[in-house]
């Protein structure tokens, strides 16, 4: 945990609080963490709701940035979530961060929404993205 929370301080202007990092280790909170040497150098954190994901946080070590980690993180959070039977993965994404939006979009999810003013420091826009896993009924009800 205490290897999360140092990712959490690197990579993010506003990190969550050991104590909330601890609450999302549950199961409704699956997650994959890339260890290096032992230590952890990424993860992708998320929060179960019935057959959606919504990822919470995506950390990659700035010095492990630029080496593909991000694609193995989440190449495996959705072999992860299939075998889960997860019908949808969501996330927000800084407008500005353009490598995650392109990540994100090289693995299929599509840019759905913003919502305005979503990130406080500094204040910026958050692109929705969602994809659709092929293992699932398209037609669900809503």
């Amino acid at each position: 945990m205490e290897d999360i929370a140092e990712l959490e301080r690197l990579c993010f202007s506003e990190p969550w609080s050991r104590e909330s990092l601890k609450l999302l280790c549950g199961e409704d909170f699956p997650s994959v963490v890339l260890e290096l040497c032992g230590s952890a150098v990424g993860y992708i954190g998320s929060q179960k709701v019935l057959d959606e994901l919504q990822i919470t946080n995506v950390a990659v070590h700035p010095d492990h940035r630029g080496k593909g980690l991000g694609s193995a993180l989440l190449e495996e959070f959705l072999a992860m979530a299939e075998r889960l039977s997860i019908a949808t993965v969501s996330l927000e994404v800084r407008v500005s961060n353009t490598a995650a939006l392109s990540l994100y979009e090289k693995f299929g999810f599509l840019r759905v929404g913003t919502r305005r003013g979503f990130y406080k420091n500094p204040r910026e826009d958050a692109i929705i993205m969602v994809k659709e896993l092929k293992n699932q009924d398209q037609t669900r009800k809503i």
